[in-house]
């Protein structure tokens, strides 16, 4: 972890504290790509909820539109600003865009940088087919 992580988890923060609303926004992603873009997005709730669409989803799509998609590391934060793990979704996603991606959790009560393939162990793969 350094200064440009916890700017990760700041912007993501802000975020979400502008932008929560209940039963539509409760996750704020924000992402930094190898060549050091920021891309942020919160999460989009819907009534139907297999509809729903993550945070985490919506920064990588922020950054595909950007042109940009090479993770270098990404965080996701609740509104209340602390630090959530992705959910298995979420795991699969970064790892295909960015086999890897880090990203932060909190462990033993403080912010860590994993890679991605520590929280999704034996990836399944297109050349798995």
């Amino acid at each position: 972890m350094d200064d440009n992580d916890n700017q990760l988890i700041e912007i993501a923060r802000e975020l979400i504290s502008k932008r929560f609303k209940e039963d539509h926004h409760h996750i704020a992603a924000t992402l930094r790509t190898i060549s050091g873009n920021i891309f942020s997005g919160v999460h989009v709730e819907a009534y139907i909820g297999r509809i729903t669409v993550c945070g985490e989803a919506i920064a990588i799509g922020a950054a595909a539109t950007g042109g940009d998609t090479e993770i270098d590391t990404i965080v996701a934060v609740n509104e209340l600003g602390d630090i959530v793990s992705p959910c298995g979704m979420c795991r699969e996603l970064i790892s295909d865009y960015s086999i890897n991606a880090r990203v932060i959790i909190v462990r033993n009560g403080k912010p860590v940088k994993v890679n991605i393939l520590e929280l999704l162990p034996d990836k399944y793969t297109r050349e798995d087919r």
